[in-house]
């Protein structure tokens, strides 16, 4: 976790972000920033509006309303921002090799053959997949195509990285794993927007967090603080409180 001296400059700034999907509104007047060299925990259950976010502030929903900033400006190819994004959902050229599509997207990323090869082997070697390198990613399991999928994020050392339930059905070894890879990536400098469902994750790895439930920020500010707003009780019991009373009409915001 960072210090206060990386907790300067904005980020990312979400700014009373509104998204409406014809008659219905999915994100309701949603503000919070991001700061450089932080790891930020975006949490929430399943349709609480953490999607739609992502995909707003990378430009591919265009906002009912708001301000969605990324270094200051909207994110567009063009802004000249590295930027890696690991969505939930998972896509590979599954009919070839490991090492062939690791340097396919290193090149895509602007990197040389030679240095996307040496990259992906580096990479491979740090994960325990390196005998994988030259089979076919359908032959791979799930656990072991998602960590393609996050090396394939990071191969370019991106400045923001907006990782989406990365560790999803990993075993504890694997979890670490990946958890140590995140810590190297914040203690370089890098921005980290994390999602996850997995508390004891936020609890090693978020500088602070945002909790949304049905489009409204339910809590926001350090780990710390957030668990003093609700009686020093673990972030387990806090998500359990804000989703677990349905009837629960005001809004806890740090």
């Amino acid at each position: 976790m960072n210090g206060n001296n990386a907790k300067q400059k904005i980020a990312v700034s979400i700014d009373h972000f509104r998204m409406d999907f014809g008659k219905k509104t999915v994100i309701k007047d949603l503000s919070f920033d991001v700061y450089k060299g932080e790891v930020f925990g975006f949490l929430g259950s399943n349709g609480s509006g953490k999607t739609t976010t992502i995909r707003a502030l990378l430009g591919i929903y265009q906002p009912t309303d708001g301000k969605l900033l990324i270094d200051g400006k909207p994110f567009s190819v063009a802004s000249g921002i590295k930027l890696g994004y690991l969505p939930e959902e998972r896509g590979f050229y599954k009919k070839e090799t490991v090492i062939d599509v690791m340097i396919y997207f290193g090149r895509l990323k602007g990197l040389t053959k030679d240095e996307a090869k040496t990259s992906a082997e580096a990479y491979l070697n740090r994960v325990k997949l390196i005998d994988k390198a030259n089979v076919k990613i359908d032959k791979l399991s799930g656990g072991q195509q998602q960590k393609i999928q996050l090396g394939i994020t990071i191969m370019d050392n991106p400045e923001l990285l907006i990782l989406d339930e990365p560790t999803k059905g990993f075993d504890p070894v694997n979890r670490r794993l990946l958890m140590d890879i995140i810590e190297e990536h914040q203690r370089a400098g890098v921005t980290v927007i994390f999602v996850t469902h997995q508390m004891e994750e936020v609890e090693r790895l978020c500088d602070r967090i945002v909790l949304l439930k049905d489009g409204v920020a339910r809590a926001y500010g350090t780990v710390s603080d957030v668990k003093k707003k609700f009686g020093d009780a673990s972030l387990d019991d806090i998500f359990i409180k804000i989703y677990g009373d349905e009837n629960e009409q005001s809004e806890e915001v740090l």
